[in-house]
């Protein structure tokens, strides 16, 4: 079978669009390498090759006519080879055809080629033109092989590190850095597509980095987050080319590499050089221990070859400090650094040494990653990629939250009150258009409300839904460092209606459970499944310990929850009683159950599924606990507390775990009353 010339195609590409990159047409050129057997060349090089040749800047004209030979190529190609075939094809197995007329039905709807009348035995009438049916059927399956081919091919380019290496070696060149002094290295790209595997993943997006400053790149799963990341990796769209970039991907293959070495091969210049070094070595020294198979010219030429190629690897090592590139390898300074779901698999204090060391970070950072509080705590600019685009806030994730919502709210108001124009003016329209005297006001409403345009309405965000179980722990335990067990083998799984009172003696590990639901403490052993998009509001028993006590009721919430104006924070703390002046007044002057309330007040600011309350009621007067328990009845989210009050625990709660003797246990009975029971004996008479 004849294939296409690939290298005429090569030249055929370069000569149309001169300035074309090397890259751009190893990948076009190695795509249509992979779907020229296929004999669909016209549609993949309509909707493949057409539109990267008009973004690397070709002219339209050049580009039609190129696209005209290449499609006479694949499309000669494609009709040589179904000529070729006579009409005749090879079966891939032999046919039992006394076993065909057994066939069911429902086997051959499946399969997409029942013959009716073979299997019912009589004539079938139909009004189906078969013929095409059969075209359609052909088209529909033409174009889903075609997207599979590209989808296969696309990712074929990412599964090869090697290949991969090479091409990131090829679009990120090493850099002269006198040359790059002075520079400015912010991001700036306007009006860019991106598509993977067929999906569009960014349409018309225009994208802004100022060099300095922290950007957090967030959206739901799947949206496109990581391609995007690799696009500006790969360069694919205009990252300056004296802009360095270091991208730490979201999944690496675990093996038993040195942690520090791990850091070096992430520069494959270095690792390249050093590898081609070693081969030039290895050569010199083969050549001279086999000096009688060469004659003394060839011995020579092929010396002085090595030597020339050796000399130009150490003066570009020396540029590159390689002989220091282990003393500065976690003090590696690229310009824009992209890091992917970085606080994947770290444990808690690794994360807060990563949010202060990416704190003091001097060039640019794009990080993906759906932790709030390290959002909160590294990044200066929040990124939204949504709907094919990207909206940029100014402000950590929690100032996004509140701008967010005044953008909807916003966007809501402007299109009711369009909306209500509209029908006013078309009620106006209704009304008198066929009225002789008011008729030419009506015609001119008409023109008006042609004029305007298209009304947009509001994204209504999908919400997120939780499938059982949110949070389960199947045989955990848990004891501190050099410290004995504390839990041992605790079954247990929490929903979004669970209302849970764990109860217990004192030093039981009532408080260390609770810990261990929200993830403030790691088991030792056992599993925890924990949603990840389930957010905690964690109350504790001493929550004096995080109150700022210097500072107001007011100046606190503000600090801990800003972007918002004064009048929200004062109307949070009047729902829990903080009223007046009281909001005003430094915290260590407030009494316990003040200070309870704005700890409650705080709470309710963080939106959480699931509320984890220590001993809420302590502090507490009778009216403020029936205040507490009617909030948590009307509380859309899973409850699990810690309390002594057996009245609170009867209205709030519906089932009861008692935790004793290093073990927890659900109590079977009906309330708390009946576990009193249970615990304290009776008096004899």
């Amino acid at each position: 079978m004849a294939l296409v010339d690939l290298t005429n195609v090569t030249n055929l590409i370069r000569q149309s669009v001169p300035n074309i990159d090397d890259t751009i047409v190893e990948y076009i050129v190695g795509y249509l390498n992979e779907t020229q057997s296929g004999g669909d060349g016209e549609d993949v090089i309509t909707d493949f090759v057409r539109p990267i040749l008009v973004d690397a800047g070709g002219e339209e004209e050049r580009i039609q006519k190129l696209c005209e030979r290449l499609s006479e190529l694949f499309v000669q190609n494609s009709s040589d080879n179904t000529s070729n075939n006579n009409g005749l094809n090879k079966l891939e197995q032999p046919v039992n055809m006394l076993t065909t007329s057994f066939i069911s039905a429902t086997a051959g709807l499946v399969a997409q080629n029942v013959d009716l009348e073979a299997v019912s035995g009589r004539k079938v009438s139909t009004r189906v033109d078969t013929k095409k049916l059969e075209k359609a059927e052909a088209k529909i399956k033409s174009k889903m092989e075609k997207r599979e081919r590209r989808s296969n091919y696309e990712a074929s380019k990412l599964l090869s590190k090697k290949n991969n290496d090479e091409f990131l070696m090829q679009v990120n060149p090493i850099l002269d850095y006198t040359t790059t002094k002075g520079k400015i290295k912010d991001v700036k790209v306007e009006n860019f597509d991106i598509s993977f595997g067929g999906k569009r993943i960014l349409t018309n997006a225009n994208l802004s980095l100022t060099y300095g400053r922290r950007y957090g790149l967030i959206g739901r799963n799947g949206i496109g987050k990581s391609t995007l990341l690799r696009t500006m990796s790969r360069r694919e769209i205009s990252v300056p080319t004296h802009v360095s970039i270091l991208h730490v991907e979201q999944e690496m293959e675990g093996d038993d590499t040195l942690a520090i070495q791990a850091v070096l091969s992430a520069d494959i210049w270095r690792e390249h050089l050093l590898s081609e070094e070693k081969l030039l070595n290895l050569q010199i020294s083969e050549l001279e221990q086999n000096l009688e198979e060469f004659d003394e010219v060839t011995l020579e030429q092929k010396k002085d070859a090595a030597n020339t190629r050796l000399k130009e690897i150490y003066q570009k090592l020396e540029e590159i400090e390689s002989d220091k590139a282990e003393s500065r390898a976690l003090f590696c300074r690229p310009d824009l650094l992209l890091l992917d779901e970085p606080t994947n698999m770290l444990d808690i204090p690794a994360v807060a040494w990563l949010e202060q060391y990416l704190k003091k970070w001097p060039s640019t950072l794009l990080v993906v990653s759906h932790d709030r509080e390290f959002l909160d705590e590294v990044a200066t600019d929040i990124l939204h990629q949504h709907s094919e685009r990207l909206d940029h806030y100014k402000g950590n994730f929690t100032q996004f939250y509140a701008t967010k919502e005044e953008r909807r709210k916003n966007h809501l108001r402007e299109y009711e009150s369009q909306m209500q124009y509209r029908q006013h003016l078309q009620d106006f329209i209704d009304r008198w258009r066929y009225n002789a005297k008011r008729g030419p006001q009506a015609q001119s409403k008409i023109k008006i409300l042609e004029k305007l345009p298209v009304l947009e309405p509001p994204e209504v965000e999908v919400g997120v839904t939780f499938n059982p179980p949110i949070l389960q722990l199947n045989d955990v335990s848990f004891g501190y460092p050099n410290g004995p067990i504390i839990l041992s083998n605790v079954n247990l799984s929490v929903q979004l209606d669970s209302r849970i009172a764990v109860v217990g003696p004192n030093g039981a590990g009532k408080s260390t459970l609770l810990k261990l639901l929200t993830g403030a403490l790691e088991p030792r052993s056992g599993m925890m499944h924990r949603h990840g998009r389930l957010r905690f509001a964690h109350f504790m028993q001493h929550h004096v310990d995080q109150l700022i006590l210097d500072m107001n009721a007011v100046a606190f919430m503000a600090q801990k929850f800003p972007g918002k104006i004064e009048e929200e924070y004062r109307r949070q703390l009047g729902n829990f009683g903080i009223t007046g002046m009281t909001g005003l007044q430094s915290l260590k002057t407030l009494s316990g159950g003040q200070k309870s309330r704005v700890s409650f007040a705080c709470l309710g600011l963080q939106h959480p599924h699931i509320l984890i309350l220590d001993e809420p009621t302590n502090h507490l007067d009778m009216d403020s606990i029936d205040a507490l328990t009617n909030a948590l009845k009307g509380f859309k989210g899973g409850v699990i507390l810690v309390s002594h009050d057996e009245r609170f625990i009867d209205s709030v709660c519906t089932e009861i775990w008692v935790c004793e003797s290093g073990k927890v246990r659900k109590f079977e009975g009906d309330s708390i009353k009946q576990y009193r029971e249970m615990i304290v004996p009776k008096e004899e008479p």
